[in-house]
């Protein structure tokens, strides 16, 4: 986080930005399109059981990955674990450490401990799942050995600021600003325990939150009534997402050192997208926080990937618009290929698929740097070099004519409602 001088002769650090990585590829991705750090989960003790948590060889190459372009990777252990879940703690935490993880994300007192006695050089983070909500319980944590405080999502940015100025400058604060929420306290929910079996707090949550739910008189068995008078039923526990992107400078001035993005079950679609525009939002408010403005862009790649209906969270005292009136997500784009080269003399792509696609489609190039432009997959060819109409299976190879030049790495999407007959 470098020093930088704003208005005013105030200066500031540039915060961090923050990004999901729930595997390999996701990791390079947000490493990519602008990520200072990234999280992600080891193989055991964090809170995304079914992601695809990384092996230690995963792990090894990602981290590798991560310092030669000098990005930082932190690891989840961020379950309240039970006692059979602590077997193996203190090898797993040397392995990490020789690993040369930065920083792990942790929310029990005792893997605190533990990691203090085992692995004293590890910067340690507090996790959200810890509920920190005042100033107060930071100073307690900081003294404890931790190093940030990963606030919960149930704070405003007036007490953030308030949080921020009262506690010592060694002390990093980091906090969401986009995606989901959750209806529990900071993510302390049973209901999942409740009606799957699936402990939501050791990694297993099913969302329970996102069912529709009706109430039931007992003298009335089969009559179901919604919660409120509307044919859809009832999301009476549902969240809508978080998003702070027109809000940039106001969380630069709260004082949080790392801005963080949630996502580690989301595409890798979703960590570009979401990463590029927040790193663009962040970089221009520092170039030029006098003549800052808001560009539309941001949010447009904001809503081209999967969601729920976005709002501010609890950053300025209104938590009662968070409830979202469906389960469904909006998608309007879906990623349907990844440049792997491009041949300048016969201007050829090597297109990696994701998603099927047609000759002669419109789609749209996202870039680490610089805007979205769109082109047309024209003279679409397979890996043998025999002409096709469509690409249609699962990372099939396939080449393209383009003349404008693309770059490895670049993601191709395409408008759900695109397609060429």
């Amino acid at each position: 986080m470098e020093l930088q001088l704003l208005q005013g002769g105030i200066s500031m650090r540039k915060p961090e930005l923050l990004a999901p990585a729930g595997s390999l590829e996701k990791l390079k991705t947000a490493i990519s399109f602008g990520a200072d750090a990234v999280y992600l989960g080891g193989s055991k003790l964090n809170l995304r059981a079914f992601a695809d948590n990384f092996t230690d060889e995963e792990l090894k190459e990602g981290v590798e990955y991560a310092h030669q372009r000098g990005k930082k990777v932190f690891v989840t252990i961020n379950v309240f674990p039970h006692n059979e879940d602590l077997e193996g703690l203190e090898e797993y935490l040397e392995n990490l450490y020789k690993l040369g993880v930065d920083a792990i994300i942790v929310s029990d007192p005792g893997i605190i401990m533990t990691a203090r006695e085992v692995v004293p050089k590890l910067e340690i983070h507090l996790s959200t799942q810890a509920n920190n909500v005042n100033w107060k319980s930071a100073i307690f944590w900081h003294k404890q050995g931790v190093k940030r405080i990963v606030l919960a999502r149930e704070l405003s940015l007036n007490e953030v600021k308030d949080l921020t100025e009262r506690i010592p400058e060694s002390c990093e604060i980091e906090a969401f600003v986009h995606g989901s929420m959750c209806m529990a306290y900071s993510g302390r929910c049973v209901i999942s325990n409740y009606i799957t079996g699936r402990d939501s707090n050791r990694g297993q949550c099913a969302q329970p939150c996102r069912y529709k739910y009706y109430l039931v008189e007992e003298k009335r068995p089969g009559e179901y009534f919604p919660v409120f008078e509307d044919e859809r039923g009832s999301y009476i526990l549902n969240s809508k997402d978080l998003s702070m992107i027109k809000h940039i400078p106001e969380l630069v001035h709260s004082g949080i050192n790392s801005f963080k993005i949630e996502g580690r079950m989301k595409s890798s679609y979703y960590v570009a997208a979401i990463v590029k525009s927040y790193r663009q939002a962040i970089d221009a408010y520092f170039e030029n926080p006098e003549g800052y403005e808001f560009q539309q862009k941001w949010l447009d790649n904001l809503m081209k990937v999967s969601h729920r209906e976005y709002f501010t969270g609890f950053y300025f005292g209104d938590p009662n618009k968070q409830k979202y009136e469906t389960s469904s997500y909006v998608r309007d784009y879906d990623i349907v290929g990844l440049v792997r080269e491009y041949d300048k003399t016969t201007r050829v792509a090597t297109i990696e698929q994701r998603n099927k696609v047609f000759e002669g489609d419109k789609v749209e190039v996202l870039r680490a740097i610089g805007d979205n432009f769109e082109i047309s997959l024209d003279n679409m060819k397979n890996s043998k070099g025999e002409k096709i109409l469509s690409a249609p299976s699962a990372q099939m190879i396939f080449t393209i004519n383009t003349e404008i030049e693309l770059q490895e790495g670049d993601m191709l999407i395409k408008n759900k409602e695109s397609k060429i007959c």
